[in-house]
This record gives structure tokens, C-alpha cells and sequence, in this order.
């Protein structure tokens, strides 16, 4: 069983056009959690309407991101010609490579009556020799999304193999990455074993309720990331009347010099600056013209 090694509360930030985000990396003192590069959990908000914004075009180069939409909606469009709209329940796969523009912002309809906006982004790593692959883009829709119905609760996975499925996502590099929901409905509690591979980082991030980690049962919060160290398996147990959530993030670490500067995740300096000039001399694409209707 997996000991808890540390436990990171997030920082709250503005993101995009100034929506709430609380992330537990990057951050100071926890810059990443190898593979992963960064966890956005942006909302629950309730937008009024008129007041729902996200995120305008900007670009990416070197890693892959997979958002994950609990409840809103938002349209996505990119410089390779994709264009989806995100529902409740649903996911997107996006590996950014090489570099492209996107957008990720709430429809029109969305906008004008407001309503709740709730979800993930998370930014994976590209080996070294991957970082600059063709873009790539996949829409999933929510019952793409295998679940697995547990005693009191469920599991999703969205990418890698957990509980006898696998994910619609496929990440180049090897991860595993889940929601599981714990409600016992106000009886003594509910736990779940999650069995991982011995060579992946395994973490788990609160979002809901109230929960027990690891054999040690380390009692956390929400908005927080639990790390654990070696093993073969972790443990969540719920407590309290409230229901508990929380993402199951575990990856295979690549162990490789990382260089960042904003959207831009490479392994040095000089490819940094090349992706600051190939952005700016329009090489990573736009957005076209005729891609600004909803689709």
C-alpha cells in the first residue's frame, strides 16, 4: 500500500479571460507532478447572464491536455480546423506537438442565460523526442467515458486502464487518469482500493466532501493534491454526510530537463525561444475566419 508524502493545497489564480482557478501545480515549491505539467480545476461557478467567459485563442507546443467538463458548456477551436462543443460529462483530447492555436470558450447560448461551470484541464508531459509530433484533437463524449459502478459510488476513466476499462483517451505518454465518486449516503463511510502500476507516480486530488488517504488514513479536504510515494495500490475511504470526489492522477515520470514559459513546455531555453518565434511569425496556425460560427 501507497503512503501519503505530501499534501498540496492549491493556489487560487484567474485564468483565460479572468475565470477562477484553483490549481495545486505548478505552483511555488511544486512545479510539477512528473509526467503532469499542470491541474486547472475551474469552478464550481454559477455565471450570471451575460457573465460567462473562458479561455480566447492562444497557443501550445510540447505537451498534450485533456479537459474535463462535469457539468457547463464550452466550444472548442483550434488552427487545425477542429471545432466541438463540450456538454455535461464530457472530455476532450488534445495533443499539441508541434504547436497550434485554440480556444476553448462558453457558446452563445450558454452566454446569454448563464448557468453552472464546473471542471478540469490537465497538461501532459511529451517525451523528448515526441514534443514535436502533428497536432492531434478527439472529442469524447460522455458515454464514451466508460464507468464502473462501484458499492457506493463509481469510477470514470478517462485515459489509461483502471478497474477492468480503459479510458477513450490516449496519451502518448503512460497514464492513468479518473474520477471516483465515494457516497455512502450518510452510513459509516465507503472506501476504494485503486491497484496502479508499480512504476507510476500515483496522486489523488480532493475536489468534493472529505476523505481518508493511504494505509495511514491522512484525512484532507477539498482543493487539495494527496502524493503518494511507492507501492502497489492506494486507499480512499470517505467520511461525513457528504459525498466524496476526486481525481486519480498516476503517470509513468519521464525524468527529463523541463523548460517552460507560459503555454510553451520544451527541454531548454533555445527551444523555448524557437516556439516564442514560431508563434509570432505565425507558423503554429490560427484560427480561420469561417471557424467563428458555433458548430
Amino acid at each position: 500500500m501507497r503512503k501519503v508524502t505530501k499534501i498540496i493545497e492549491s493556489t487560487h489564480v484567474l485564468e483565460g479571460g479572468g475565470f477562477p482557478v484553483a490549481r495545486p501545480f505548478p505552483i511555488a515549491g511544486n512545479l510539477q507532478f512528473d509526467p503532469f505539467l499542470l491541474l486547472d480545476h475551474f469552478g464550481p461557478i454559477v455565471w450570471p447572464p451575460g457573465g460567462a467567459i473562458g479561455a480566447p485563442d492562444h497557443p501550445h507546443r510540447g505537451f498534450e491536455t485533456i479537459t474535463y467538463l462535469i457539468e457547463g458548456q464550452m466550444v472548442h477551436k483550434d488552427s487545425g480546423g477542429n471545432i466541438a462543443k463540450m456538454g455535461n460529462g464530457e472530455a476532450q483530447w488534445m495533443v499539441a506537438g508541434s504547436g497550434l492555436v485554440h480556444s476553448e470558450m462558453p457558446p452563445e447560448d450558454f452566454k446569454a442565460k448563464g448557468g453552472l461551470m464546473h471542471g478540469f484541464q490537465l497538461w501532459v508531459n511529451l517525451p523528448m523526442g515526441q514534443k514535436m509530433i502533428p497536432p492531434a484533437y478527439k472529442n469524447i463524449l460522455a458515454h464514451q467515458i466508460p464507468k464502473v459502478e462501484l458499492k457506493n459510488g463509481f469510477i470514470k476513466v478517462l485515459a489509461g486502464e483502471l478497474a477492468g476499462v480503459t479510458g477513450p483517451a490516449s496519451p502518448v505518454t503512460p497514464i492513468i487518469y479518473a474520477h471516483l465518486h465515494l457516497d455512502a449516503k450518510g452510513e459509516a463511510g465507503s472506501s476504494y482500493t485503486v491497484d496502479l502500476p508499480l512504476d507510476y507516480s500515483a496522486a489523488c486530488y480532493s475536489f468534493s466532501g472529505t476523505g481518508l488517504f493511504g494505509e495511514e488514513k491522512t484525512q484532507t479536504p477539498k482543493d487539495r493534491l494527496v502524493c503518494f510515494g511507492e507501492g502497489s495500490s492506494i486507499i480512499v475511504e470517505q467520511i461525513g454526510k457528504e459525498p466524496l470526489d476526486v481525481l486519480i492522477l498516476a503517470g509513468k515520470p519521464l525524468n527529463e530537463p523541463i523548460a517552460r514559459h507560459g503555454p510553451f513546455v520544451m527541454n531548454s531555453k533555445e527551444e523555448i525561444q524557437q516556439a516564442v518565434y514560431d508563434y509570432q511569425s505565425g507558423k503554429m496556425g490560427q484560427i480561420a475566419p469561417n471557424d467563428l460560427s458555433e458548430p
